[in-house]
């Protein structure tokens, strides 16, 4: 039995050590549950975390809380029936294509399953308990336009692609496994759905320098050097909360650089510290790390011990975002400005300062000039700079030609 849950742990399932080593999962209700008559029992749902956490996230979690909400369940959703999109979802769930990604994706990929199988239609139905023979391309279109708002009618476009974008793909991997129950016409496929993301406002070095400065008089400059770290040399959130180690700054085996850790494309970047005469290539991040106290493994930890185990811990995302969002307040800092928003900031530096885009991607660590203009954002400097070139180019045409 795990003595941590992983993250996505579904709720009220246990996990208990049986006489042969193995795990076995249970769904239990709570005693007040119980006494108040809930109608979703106790089950045991075996010894496949995958298959049980399917179980419960699609079926009897759905359940116990249209119980709470309405006192009583349809008896015919006691169980995922075969051939319906909630055993469809389940058995994607279980599949490669789902397991092998990584935990934020699959938690992500969940949640748009769960609103698909969840929408409780007019007739009191969920949409998870039709049977996949009767989900029609016309069904998936009215889905989507239900789903696309939220409660209070604001719009959520991003969330409902996401959900059908989702459901097509579990309808893919699941005919692939089941052809003889799941039809060949995927309802969500040709949906023709489109979606322009808005882009990151990228962050400017005199809104770094603020930040930086809110977030010492805060007592947090930990989240003061995570922004630099983001901004100078272009390195995400994530890597630096969780992977960015006092080892990979100045190593013993090359005193002269930072190892900066892309997972996402899985590059290195192996970021000189000086240039060629020895000037100092990063003077104000540098000079911080340099004065920083050495907490642990990781460069960038809380500020203040843990009070049980007396130690700086890593950050969460959660509580991290949060203290950044304070932190951006007290700085006087747009709102609409997010931490990635660093990382963007710091390509259109490099950008406005005539970097090629060669030279952007050897420091960026992007693997492709295309994604790499989604972080050096055009800018009236640089489309300045732009059109200085040509006038100058012009200018020294005409004069030629006299």
């Amino acid at each position: 039995m795990p003595r941590r849950k992983p993250q996505g742990w579904p709720k009220l399932m246990v996990a208990r050590r049986l006489k042969s080593g193995l795990t076995g999962y249970y769904w239990v209700p709570p005693t007040w549950a119980v006494k108040a008559g809930c109608s979703v029992c106790s089950e045991a749902l075996g010894n496949d975390y995958g298959a049980a956490k399917a179980r419960c996230d699609d079926v009897l979690n759905p359940q116990f809380d249209a119980w709470r909400q309405r006192g009583s369940i349809p008896a015919e959703t006691n169980r995922v029936r075969i051939g319906t999109f909630d055993w469809m979802v389940a058995l994607y769930k279980t599949s490669p294509k789902f397991t092998s990604r990584p935990p934020k994706t699959r938690k992500g990929y969940d949640a748009a399953l769960h609103l698909v199988s969840s929408y409780v239609l007019k007739d009191g139905r969920r949409f998870g308990s039709l049977a996949l023979s009767s989900i029609t391309p016309g069904a998936a279109d009215r889905l989507y336009e239900r789903l696309k708002l939220k409660a209070d009618g604001t719009e959520r476009i991003r969330t409902g692609i996401l959900s059908m974008s989702i459901a097509k793909r579990a309808w893919n991997v699941a005919r692939r496994d089941k052809p003889e129950i799941v039809p060949a016409d995927n309802p969500f496929a040709k949906m023709d759905l489109t979606y322009r993301s808005k882009p990151t406002r990228p962050v400017t070095h005199d809104e770094l320098v603020r930040f930086v400065a809110a977030a010492d008089d805060a007592g947090e400059p930990s989240i003061g050097t995570a922004a630099m770290i983001a901004f100078f040399w272009l390195q995400r959130q994530e890597d630096i909360l969780k992977r960015l180690a006092w080892t990979h700054y100045r190593p013993t085996d090359s005193p002269g650089i930072a190892r900066i850790f892309h997972h996402k494309t899985g590059e290195v970047v192996e970021l000189p510290l000086f240039d060629v005469d020895g000037t100092v290539l990063w003077p104000e991040l540098m000079d911080r790390l340099e004065r920083l106290p050495r907490r642990g493994t990781l460069i960038v930890t809380r500020d203040q011990p843990d009070r049980r185990r007396k130690v700086c811990l890593p950050w969460g995302e959660d509580y991290f975002r949060h203290r950044v969002a304070d932190i951006r307040e007290a700085a006087g800092v747009d709102p609409e400005v997010k931490f990635m928003g660093l990382r963007h900031g710091g390509n259109v530096e490099g950008a406005e300062a005539d970097l090629t885009d060669a030279q952007l991607r050897a420091l960026s660590g992007h693997l492709t000039t295309a994604a790499l203009l989604r972080y050096a954002q055009a800018t009236p400097k640089q489309r300045q700079a732009g059109a200085r070139k040509r006038l100058d180019a012009r200018t020294k045409k005409e004069g030629l030609s006299k």
